[in-house]
């Protein structure tokens, strides 16, 4: 007999018929005369409820079905008179696929922090919580492909390996094939990469701008998605060594296209996460962050704010002179921290942010230099609870303003002769963005830390999993 989902369970044409589910028991409570199993498949947030009338099966047979026992049940899915659910399912047959000592099986009924869950990674997803998370995710990615798809933007695959460093940054993982207890030096004591697998040294990609740049001045329009790394020793709750990024790349595009893209496409997110992730959200709603649907429905309907980076900090200093605190400082010139982006969004506008014309000693060396010299056409939005959520820019097109800005910032451009090539064959204004795919996932689920919105997360001194 064909297996049901228990998603599509609930379809009040299947009342009266004999079904087929397969899952894994979250609770079961009962007596002598009936039991009650809570089963899940992790196909929705909901529960079936499964009936044993006790006369049709023995007590031996229903005791191995504990709380993370997987089992198949056949039987009648009748109308529920019970508090909570639609629909059960009264059992015609039980197999048990696998047990689940309840001595040793981690993940009993009692509530579980994630501190606790983190370091049970293989099995959180089986909890209501990841479940929900990890099904928002999904849809979340869903929801960057039809977006880009629809506009009219190519998928494409930039390099995870690779010889440069996009953001200049230098904080980057290693690849090697060389046996790191006998390497080969040079007079001057620089290890010599002749004889590694590239032949030169390369590393795990910090972000696939670069290479999108040069797909955006072939194909137009283009985007990717993949995972990237940062060999940043962050222990906060906003940082991963390996994440998964967004960067589309818009060729003939201003500043105006760009934050008109950046509000466009978050917007379609969170209202695709309200309208295919209702039960998951409602859940999250109820046992995370009271106020998250009402957010995400707000940030829907707002217009975003469009704020200079100097009207930003006259704000900033205006709210020190009226006795706000923050922790750093502000002027102009400083990197704005995290609590000053959201004072600016949850105190100040009460609305999403996206800041402009940022001073270009904070920013990379590519963005487009502004006619006054001192700042970059440079774009972060920040929103509610997170901070910045995407950070892009227009692209400096010029190759004489590019070299200048590549040589006051003593960027090694050895390695990247091909992405020069973009500013003296055919150059045109472009501007993009990136956007982290687990600081989207914090906002719309609502969890506070960014190891909890990714399956097996990598940070400092954790590998496991």
């Amino acid at each position: 007999m064909k297996r049901t989902k228990i998603v599509d369970i609930f379809a009040p044409e299947l009342i009266g018929n004999q079904v087929s589910v397969k899952g894994w028991v979250r609770t079961r409570r009962g007596n002598k005369q009936v039991q009650f199993v809570a089963l899940n498949d992790g196909s929705t947030i909901k529960n079936i409820q499964i009936v044993f009338d006790m006369a049709k099966f023995d007590e031996e047979q229903l005791k191995p079905v504990t709380t993370g026992a997987s089992i198949h049940v056949i039987g009648q899915l009748v109308e529920s008179m019970g508090k909570g659910q639609t629909c059960e399912i009264q059992a015609e047959s039980l197999e048990i696929y696998g047990t689940a000592d309840p001595d040793t099986y981690p993940l009993q009924k009692k509530g579980h922090t994630f501190e606790f869950l983190r370091e049970k990674a293989h099995l959180r997803p089986r909890t209501n919580t990841f479940g929900a998370i990890f099904r928002i995710r999904h849809h979340m990615a869903i929801a960057i492909h039809q977006f880009f798809h629809d506009h009219g933007f190519f998928y494409f695959h930039t390099p995870i390996i690779t010889a440069s460093d996009c953001e200049g940054a230098g904080q980057m993982f290693q690849v090697t094939t060389k046996n790191l207890y006998d390497l080969k030096k040079d007079e001057n004591g620089s290890i010599i990469y002749d004889d590694d697998f590239f032949g030169k040294q390369a590393s795990l990609t910090v972000s696939g701008q670069l290479e999108g740049e040069l797909a955006a001045t072939a194909l137009g329009s283009i985007y990717t998605f993949g995972p990237t790394f940062r060999a940043e020793n962050s222990n906060t709750p906003r940082h991963l060594a390996e994440f998964w990024m967004v960067e589309p790349e818009v060729a003939f595009a201003d500043l105006n296209d760009l934050m008109d893209l950046e509000e466009e496409f978050i917007k379609y997110c969170v209202n695709w996460a309200l309208n295919n992730c209702k039960d998951d959200l409602e859940f999250l709603n109820n046992m995370i962050d009271k106020g998250l649907i009402e957010r995400l429905q707000e940030v829907v309907k707002t217009e975003f704010v469009r704020l200079p980076y100097t009207e930003g900090i006259k704000i900033l200093e205006d709210a020190i002179a009226a006795g706000k605190k923050f922790e750093f400082p502000v002027y102009w010139g400083c990197d704005l921290a995290s609590e000053h982006e959201r004072y600016l969004v949850e105190e100040h506008f009460k609305k999403p942010v996206i800041m402009t014309d940022y001073p270009k000693d904070i920013k990379a060396f590519y963005m487009k230099l502004n006619a006054d010299g001192k700042t970059v056409q440079g774009t972060d939005v920040l929103f509610p609870q997170i901070g910045e959520i995407i950070g892009g820019s227009v692209r400096e097109e010029s190759y004489d303003k590019l070299m200048t800005r590549i040589e006051e910032m003593n960027i090694p451009m050895k390695d990247m002769w091909w992405y020069l090539d973009t500013r003296r064959f055919g150059t045109v204004p472009h501007a993009g963005f990136g956007l982290g795919f687990e600081r989207l996932l914090l906002f719309v689920t609502g969890m506070t830390n960014i190891r909890d919105v990714i399956p097996f997360p990598r940070t400092p001194n954790n590998a496991e999993f």
